[in-house]
């Protein structure tokens, strides 16, 4: 037992010490208004995949349309084969629609979409692309912002991670680890540096430079990936065919917010499902890995604490020190009172759980099910 309360403590010294500080949760964009202004304001295009999203296409569409941009902006919404008034509401709300095909074969549905919308938007002359989706707000200087971080860095893509809703009692359990594992797996500091091999985006918002993406392929590279975030990420971090590694940028934001509800656990666990095992690259031997290590790092503090003795006892109260210590800040961010974090270990837990569940899903045939689609595995 004092192996195991030594390992743990180990393991949270890493995690505190040696992951970027990603649980200081500080990687933003607070700072995007003291960047230079660019002597010229590029052309964006704007391409909103949308299935089913009539409850919050509307008020996507009037944020972006309330954007005080300098520059020109065209906004696209590929219609992905919706059923209720998605398309409809669009058009009511003054963007250009345009009406998608089913899915092609070996590509992911939101890839496929997204790939409509740049065929029809081909021969315009934007030197920037932004991807975002129907359920996200974007407050007036977003846009804004994003392009001005583009260009006094000569990024190729510029992230930002969403604000996601906590309102109902699962979102508020849920949704703040849901953030805090994300960059626990994937730093931004990391990410953000050159030298790196960490790559991460947030799908709800991408900017892209035009050139350097079509550069390296678009999105035929990645279409099958269900994570397709991350894999973008990756694609634009590396070197383009005869060029150097791309330049990336991902961070939190209080400017882009998603009203995506999850009103009870049903809703996380479908959102968590349909990724988690994919995450894992469909690898038993990564799954049972990852229990062990989530077991460790989460479960045998508590537990030491709870039931050992001794020194295993103090190791264990140690670890579990070091776990709210992390994720106090996570909590703050999302306005919530950092004593929860000592239940962390719970919501660890339930975590592994949906993951367990992810995979039991994937070996069923059910695997990537979203919207009422199996999407592909690649």
């Amino acid at each position: 037992m004092i192996w195991l309360g030594l390992a743990a403590c180990l393991a949270w010294g890493v995690l505190l010490l040696g992951r970027g500080m990603f649980w200081r949760a500080r990687d933003d964009d607070r700072g995007a208004t003291c960047l230079p202004e660019p002597s010229h304001w590029p052309a964006v295009q704007v391409i909103i995949p949308a299935r089913d999203e009539a409850e919050t296409i509307g008020a996507t569409l009037r944020s972006l349309a309330a954007q005080d941009y300098p520059g020109s902006f065209r906004i696209l919404v590929v219609d992905d084969r919706s059923t209720d008034q998605t398309g409809a509401l669009a058009r009511a709300a003054g963007a250009e629609v345009l009406t998608g095909q089913g899915r092609a074969a070996g590509w992911s549905g939101k890839l496929y979409a997204l790939q409509q919308g740049l065929d029809a938007v081909a021969g315009r002359d934007h030197a920037l692309l932004l991807f975002t989706d129907a359920d996200i707000t974007h407050a007036p200087d977003s846009l804004r912002r994003l392009v001005q971080r583009a260009e006094a860095d000569r990024l190729d893509l510029v992230s930002l991670m969403a604000r996601l809703r906590c309102e109902s009692a699962a979102e508020r359990w849920m949704i703040p680890a849901f953030v805090f594992f994300f960059q626990m797996l994937f730093p931004f500091r990391w990410s953000n540096a050159p030298g790196a091999r960490a790559a991460a985006a947030a799908g709800g918002c991408v900017l892209l430079r035009r050139s350097a993406f079509e550069a390296r392929g678009g999105l035929w590279s990645i279409r099958g990936k269900i994570i397709d975030d991350c894999a973008l990420a990756g694609l634009m971090k590396a070197a383009a065919p005869n060029g150097p590694p791309g330049r990336i940028w991902t961070g939190l934001t209080e400017r882009v917010h998603s009203r995506r509800a999850y009103p009870g656990f049903g809703s996380i666990r479908a959102m968590v499902a349909r990724t988690a095992y994919a995450q894992l690259r469909y690898n038993p031997l990564l799954l049972a890995g990852t229990v062990l290590a989530m077991a460790l790092v989460f479960l045998a503090p508590p537990l030491l604490a709870l039931f050992g003795e001794a020194w295993a006892k103090l190791l264990g109260a140690l670890a579990w020190c070091a776990m709210v210590v992390a994720y106090a800040p996570m909590l703050r961010r999302f306005g919530l009172a950092a004593e929860r974090a000592i239940f962390l270990p719970l919501i660890a837990c339930t975590y592994l759980m949906l993951t367990l569940d992810s995979a039991m899903a994937e070996w069923r045939g059910r695997g990537g099910f979203w919207k009422g689609e199996a999407l592909s595995r690649e």
